[in-house]
């Protein structure tokens, strides 16, 4: 263990950039927080402070009341700082907060620290990464609509390119101010930092190092760029400003930038899009080689389980539920994401666990995202403990989402009552068929006289036709179609495509099929329904099928002969909900939820 060495963090200056640049380089970092300019402009907005020891150079920018820090730059010894600016959070009561964390740092994170850091890819500070040859050439088919917006700022060829100097700085702040006003019914505080940030950048230009380029057109400047090295192989860019309503302007002084600045590249950083759904749109039609992750790591005893966990999460999920390894597998190599399966540790393992499903559900006529809860489990004996309570306390706050699940038995709803989960999406009744000669909800069988006679054995002939069906099996795109058309309203919970997909999968490991019906009709747009069953013993268990009750009523006599059952039965047991506060005065008493393993 390394003597314990001093931290002191003082603010940022221009003293700091030649030690700041040379750890920097140590560690040739690709997100674009990784520079000294970008940190100096920042200074005064998040009050950013630097400090070295171990070898490393660490830096820390004021979030709400606390701080957070970066990663460790440098070739020194990370894992020490970081054990130090643990204990130094503490001393002062609140957890350590990382940021940015790059994906090798996220696997450094989970080794050193196993079960210690909650880490978090925030989606709205992704970096977006192109070649640079890609936006010199701006070649192919996707890419047409901005050479034809460059063709027109180009048509009367009166523009030029010019290389930022102190001598246009002037013209380029004038341009800002003339941005400003016409923004004026849109302005904000993010705005309005992002200008004074900018005039840093401007009036430490070339002490900074920064590059920039400049855009004329009859004579007067239109637009401009700022940007820097941010290390061998990537230039990143801070800003770029253009009159938004001349055609071409932005993708011109895009172009010319990289053509003039930015050859001796591979990549070109465009900084992230904040959660800016204008500003993603304008970055995603450039269509990024690279969407570089970056995550935020925070002190937790609740964190998300990584793929490093597999082997103790099997065991977990074995020893809670029974099921054998290779179900267990099935799931973790299909529905398995870095963020959707908390776990708290003990003992150096995981010992509780709850996945938090993607879906949507439909409120008041709008889809909103939600998470489904499935397979919460805690090992015997570190039961009585409260956590899996914890866990969902921690994900209903994290997640501000609905959070839906379906308890197996009564005692399980009780337990979920006391956390807040509420009845919801109306439960079935179960409805058990033998044979031909029952009735169910008051619908007659048929008597069989209009189904298709099988050939051979029950269970051993292709069953591809039945009445007036043509059957064949559903992939996850028409089953989610067929499903979404016939079950959508109010209430409904709607999986995606890879969800289906699973859920496709785990009941044909299961012994089940799914089905796609088309009726045998010559019309443009047949009706299609779906079908997924499978076998339990001698009985046929419907999962879920949109067949209405009389056409169920009349393909089930044949199905039962196909699989060589005896039984059919369908139960929807509907589920339970805990609302967001935002959504507490929702009526969640109807709805639909099915294909409850996700």
């Amino acid at each position: 263990m390394p003597v314990q060495e001093k931290l002191i963090f003082h603010s940022i200056s221009m003293d700091d950039r030649n030690w700041i640049n040379e750890k920097l380089k140590e560690d040739n970092l690709d997100a674009c927080e990784y520079t000294f300019a970008n940190n100096y402009i920042w200074a005064k907005v998040y009050d950013v402070q630097v400090g070295s020891a171990y070898g490393c150079g660490v830096i820390r920018y004021r979030e709400h009341e606390h701080y957070q820090y970066s990663f460790p730059f440098g070739s020194g010894d990370k894992r020490s700082m970081i054990d130090h600016l643990k204990k130094m959070c503490a001393v002062h009561g609140h957890e350590l907060a990382l940021y940015p964390v790059a994906e090798e740092s996220r696997l450094k994170l989970n080794e050193w620290y196993p079960g210690e850091f909650e880490i978090i890819a925030e989606r709205d500070s992704f970096d977006y990464m192109y070649t640079v040859e890609k936006l010199s050439s701006l070649r192919g088919k996707k890419l047409h609509g901005k050479r034809n917006h460059i063709a027109r700022f180009m048509d009367d060829g009166d523009w030029e390119y010019e290389t930022m100097t102190a001598a246009n700085i002037p013209e380029c702040r004038r341009l800002a101010k003339e941005w400003i006003a016409l923004r004026a019914e849109k302005w904000n505080d993010e705005m309005e930092q992002e200008m004074n940030v900018l005039e840093v950048a401007f009036s430490h230009f070339n002490e900074l190092g920064l590059r920039g380029g400049v855009l004329y057109k009859s004579g007067k400047i239109v637009a401009f760029t700022i940007g820097e090295p941010l290390n061998e192989d990537i230039f990143v860019v801070h800003f770029e400003k253009a009159y938004p309503d001349l055609q071409g302007a932005y993708p011109m002084i895009n172009q010319q930038f990289v053509l003039h600045e930015a050859q001796a590249f591979t990549y070109v950083n465009r900084e992230e899009d904040t959660g800016d759904l204008g500003l993603r749109k304008a970055k995603l039609s450039y269509y990024p080689d690279i969407l570089l992750r970056k995550y935020r790591a925070v002190q937790s005893h609740v964190v998300f389980a990584d793929e490093t966990m597999w082997d103790s999460i099997t065991e977990l999920w074995n020893k809670c539920f029974g099921d054998d390894r290779a179900y267990i597998k099935l799931y973790l190599e299909n529905r398995f994401e870095n963020e959707t399966m908390y776990v708290i540790y003990q003992d150096n393992h995981p010992v509780s666990m709850a996945s938090f499903l993607p879906v949507q559900l439909t409120v008041n006529g709008e889809k909103v995202c939600a998470r489904y809860v499935y397979a919460v489990a805690t090992l015997p004996e570190y039961r009585n403990q409260g956590y899996a309570s914890e866990i969902i306390r921690h994900a209903a706050e994290k997640y501000q989402e609905p959070l839906i699940l379906q308890p197996a038995d009564r005692d399980l709803q009780k337990y979920y009552e006391k956390h807040g989960f509420a009845d919801a999406f109306g439960e079935s009744p179960c409805w058990i068929y033998a044979g031909r000669c029952a009735e169910i909800a008051s619908v007659p069988w048929p008597d069989g006289n209009n189904l298709i006679a099988a050939e051979g054995a029950g269970g051993d002939e292709e069953w591809d036709e039945s009445g007036s069906w043509v059957i064949s099996e559903a992939d996850e795109r028409e089953y989610k179609i067929v499903r979404d058309q016939a079950l959508a309203g109010e209430g409904y919970v709607e999986w995606d495509e890879h969800a289906i997909a699973y859920a496709i999968k785990e009941n044909k490991f299961c012994g089940g099929r799914t089905l796609l019906l088309t009726e045998n009709k010559e019309t443009e747009t047949p009706k299609k329904a779906v079908l997924m069953y499978r076998i339990e013993n001698d009985s046929l268990h419907i999962i879920e099928t949109t067949l209405n009750d009389e056409e169920l009523y009349n393909i089930l006599p044949e199905l039962l002969h196909h699989t060589n059952t005896t039984w059919a039965f369908e139960r929807n047991m509907g589920g339970m909900i805990l609302l967001p506060e935002s959504l507490r005065e929702w009526n969640c008493s109807k709805g639909y939820l099915g294909l409850t393993l996700g």
